[in-house]
Formats: structure tokens, sequence, C-alpha cells
């Protein structure tokens, strides 16, 4: 009985030579997933065309490669010399033949016939000109040139005694099968490139691009990683530009050293330690954790970062708090501002204030996020509306002044969904992205005090009166989304009724009126 051999698929009577294209390499390659070569409808010819159609697959796969790098050659992942690769070929024909006894029974009974092998012992004795060991062998010189081990070009020197030893490995693979075909399985090679050569193990590459797909895929299966998947990926794309290959195997120390530094030349050191190795180290280290690669080449690589000199508090003061809810609770929109981003800048602010939540977080509530329990308005923060940094939800009630400001009001005119944003494909990337231009709104208006984060400062502002309060730190944090500081901490639940006790707390601020005839999205 036939069975299923690496690479043949059968369709339908007719055989091909299939390989599967890496999602990473897709885009250049017109979005395929995969690739065929046709190989007739007669198995036995398949069989031996296989080995040199995969290898043109690999080549055209390889050019996809380096179109992602940014190479315009081959690049060395595993240099080896031309025993080991002789030896490698030498041993994957043999496998082969292994395996093709182990799946068809028709195979061993073909007729093997010794003339076969005299081309490719003229090959080896030297009789050959290049064009001949082309012919013979030069899909295979391809094959280690795609995977990294050798650029040699036809016609050098070196390419010439690579394909003299590939001859040597073929001629001896055939001597082999000969044997097999009597029932000896005992043979070794006899040649001194082969009984003599180092053993190697070559592995195949580990896709650096790949590892951080796959990583943020195990974040988001967690409800987490949709800003990780946004900020890391232009770091990894210039990581690979700036190694000239796509290996996480062939990552070092040194190389990884050698990147910082390039980047500290015009690059912040907050933004480098930050943005562009943090992701890095986060996926190495889950890399090496997981057994993807050996081992985790960014261990004890650190960037210092200077002190930031602070000249004032990280929070709003009062009278800067309230300057800001007055310009966002009188805001009349613009001709042609649409009605999500006047909500946006007519109820952050208020909402910011008295829950202490991220900007973004607000920024993705959505009509079903708000619900009564008794007397009790309360909003869910979860990531079903977008994202939440620790991946949890929590439930957060409102204050009396964002009821009596008509936040109800604005509640019950909205249609259902998102109340601050149209994008519902990828919400927190609408909820981001409004978020960025209501804190560019707020520098327009010269409201931002210089030093200040506007996208954080009400978060400051929140944990500061609360504590002034003398709010419990447990009953903050819980109402923030801010990680417990001891293990009791994860201990009994921050009910809602001490979160509103908490909030209510809070003192109102001073604004004049609330806005009358606001717009609904």
């Amino acid at each position: 009985m036939s069975g299923k051999i690496r690479h043949l698929l059968n369709r339908d009577g007719r055989y091909f030579a299939r390989l599967v294209i890496p999602k990473e390499l897709r885009p250049f390659l017109d979005e395929k997933t995969e690739l065929r070569t046709p190989l007739g409808p007669d198995r036995r010819t398949a069989l031996a065309k296989l080995p040199g159609a995969v290898a043109d697959l690999q080549h055209k796969i390889g050019g996809a490669e380096r179109k992602l790098t940014g190479s315009g050659a081959a690049s060395y992942r595993y240099p080896l010399t031309t025993p080991q690769m002789a030896a490698l070929d030498y041993q994957s024909q043999i496998a082969f033949d292994a395996e093709i006894r182990a799946h068809d029974h028709r195979y061993a009974a073909m007729s093997f016939d010794p003339a076969d092998a005299l081309p490719f012992r003229d090959g080896f004795s030297g009789k050959l000109s290049d064009d001949e060991l082309e012919s013979l062998v030069g899909w295979r010189i391809e094959r280690f040139r795609q995977r990294g081990n050798m650029n040699a070009d036809k016609g050098t020197s070196e390419w010439r005694q690579l394909a003299q030893a590939l001859c040597v490995a073929t001629y001896e693979a055939m001597a082999r099968q000969a044997e097999r075909d009597d029932g000896d399985f005992t043979g070794a090679p006899t040649h001194p490139l082969l009984s003599n050569a180092a053993p190697v193990i070559l592995k195949e590459p580990v896709s650096l691009i790949g590892l951080l797909d796959d990583y943020l895929k195990v974040l988001e299966r967690g409800g987490q990683g949709k800003g990780a998947r946004r900020n890391w990926e232009t770091p990894f794309k210039r990581l690979v530009a700036f190694l000239d290959h796509d290996d996480a195997r062939r990552l070092t120390r040194a190389k990884l050293i050698e990147w910082r530094d390039k980047l500290s030349e015009t690059l912040s050191a907050k933004t480098v330690k930050d943005v562009y190795l943090a992701g890095v180290r986060a996926v190495l280290l889950w890399a090496a954790d997981n057994g993807k690669i050996d081992e985790n080449p960014f261990t004890g690589i650190k960037v210092k970062v200077p002190k930031t000199i602070r000249t004032r508090e990280k929070g709003y003061t009062d009278a800067e708090a309230l300057a800001i809810l007055k310009l966002s609770r009188s805001y009349k929109p613009g001709a042609k501002e649409g009605p999500k981003m006047t909500a946006v800048k007519q109820w952050l602010p208020l909402l910011c204030a008295f829950t202490g939540a991220r900007v973004t977080e607000i920024a993705q509530l959505r009509k079903e996020d708000v619900r009564q329990e008794g007397k009790t308005t309360v909003i869910r923060i979860t990531p079903d509306a977008g994202t939440v940094k620790t991946g949890d939800y929590r439930d957060v009630p409102l204050h009396k002044q964002v009821i009596d400001q008509g936040f109800l009001q604005f509640v019950e005119k909205a249609k259902g969904g998102p109340f601050f944003h149209d994008l519902l494909g990828d919400p927190y990337e609408g909820a981001r992205r409004n978020a960025n231009r209501f804190s560019a709104w707020l520098h327009d208006e010269k409201a931002i005090p210089e030093g200040v984060q506007p996208n954080h400062a009400w978060r400051h502002r929140f944990k500061t009166v609360g504590l002034e309060l003398g709010i419990s730190t447990r009953v903050l944090d819980a109402i923030q989304g801010h990680a417990g500081r001891t293990a009791g901490d994860s201990y009994g639940d921050v009910t809602i009724t001490a979160r509103k006790a908490a909030i209510d707390k809070l003192p109102s601020y001073k604004l004049e009126h609330k806005i009358r005839g606001e717009q609904h999205g």
C-alpha cells in the first residue's frame, strides 16, 4: 500500500510537488498559501522528479525571503564546509530512500541500473564540464545556497569542488540503494570525503517575524496584545533589516548590543528601552522558554535611561483639571466634525476625572457597557470593547456629577455600539485613534501644561485625590485596574458598594452648566 511522502501531493490521479509558504512570505508570492509543481500521472516518474521540483520551489521561497529581509543575496544561516554539505546530501538521499521504501512496495521492486551511476562517477573524477555538473547536481547546490550554507557562483573553484562532492554523495547513495534492493542495509560510504566528514546537524531557521506573530497570538488569546502588535511590528522589521536576515537562531548577544547602540545614535534611551528592546526581549524570552530557540541571546542586555528631572506633579492640579473640564463641557462642534469626535471632546475628560481610567479604555466604551444596579449607574471597562491592559474587565460606578451633567440622557439617545468611535472592525484602533486626536486637540487649545502627559494625568490625579481623601489603596487600584501590591490583595472582592462609596467621596467640580442639545452617534 502506498503512503504519504513528504512534499508529494496526489490530486485526482496526478502528482505534484508541494511546499507551504510561510505566512510572512506570502505577500511576496501573490498571497498564495502554497506552491505546486506538476509531476505527471506516473508515480515512479513523479518520485524521480520530486527532489528537483522541491528544490525549485525552495528557490522561489528563498527569493521571497530575500525580499522580506531586504537582502540581495542569500544570507549565510549556517556556513558549512564542502565535506559537510556532501555528507548532508548523502544522508538526505539515504533518508529519502528509506522513506519511500516504507510507504511504497513498488519502489524496491524497481530494477537498479548501474549505468545511471556512471555520470556521477565521471563527475567526481573531474571529467565533466561545469555545464555537465550543473545538469547533474545544480539543483542540489542551489538548495544549499538557499539554506545559507554557501554562496559560490558557477565556474568558481569553490562551486566546482562542491559539485564534485555532491556527485560523490549521489554515487555512494546509489550504491546503498543497490545494496538495499538485495536486502543489505549494513553498507556505509567508502569514499574518504564522506567517511571522514565531521558530523553536522542542520537546524531549520526560525523566523523572528514568525516568533513575534506566534507570541502575539498567545497574548491575544488571553485578550491582550493588541497594542503590542501595533508597537512591536516596526521594531522587529527594523531588527531584521539591520541583521540582513530573519533567523532567530543566528541572533547573537553581540549583534543585539550592536543594534542597541545603533538605535541609540538617533533615538532617546527611553524609546530604545521601552519601544524597541522591550518587545524583542519579551519575544525571545518566550521563544527560549518554549523551546523554539536554544537560548535567549538578550540575557543581560540593558539600556541606561537617565533619571527624569521632574519640576512638577504628574497629574493635573485643581485649576488645570477644572480648566480642561470647562473647555470640554462647553465645547461646540465645528461644521465638518463627526458626532463621535464631538462626543469624545465633550465627555472623555469628565469620565476620566471620575473613573481614573485610561483614556483609550473610556474611548472604547459602548452603550451595552452602561447598566443600572439598583440606584447605581455602572460602566464596565472590558476587553470585549477593544482591549484592557490587564486583560480583565472591571466595573466602575459613576459619580453623581457625571449623571447630573446628562450622561444618562446621552446614553439613551446614542445608537448601540461604541459612543466615541466608528471603527467596528478594530475597536481598539478606533478608540486609540480618537484618543490621540483628543490629545492633539487639547494641545492645540494650549490646555496641557508643560511636562504633563494628557492621557495619563487624569489617572495620576485620581489616585492623588483618592489618597488625600483616605480611600483605601486597594479600592483605588480596583477602580483603576492596577495590579495588587501583595498576595493578600488577591483575596476577597472589592464590591460595587465599596467602589461607589469611594467614588462618592470625590468632590464635584464647579462647572457652570451642562451642555444642551449634544450630538449623538
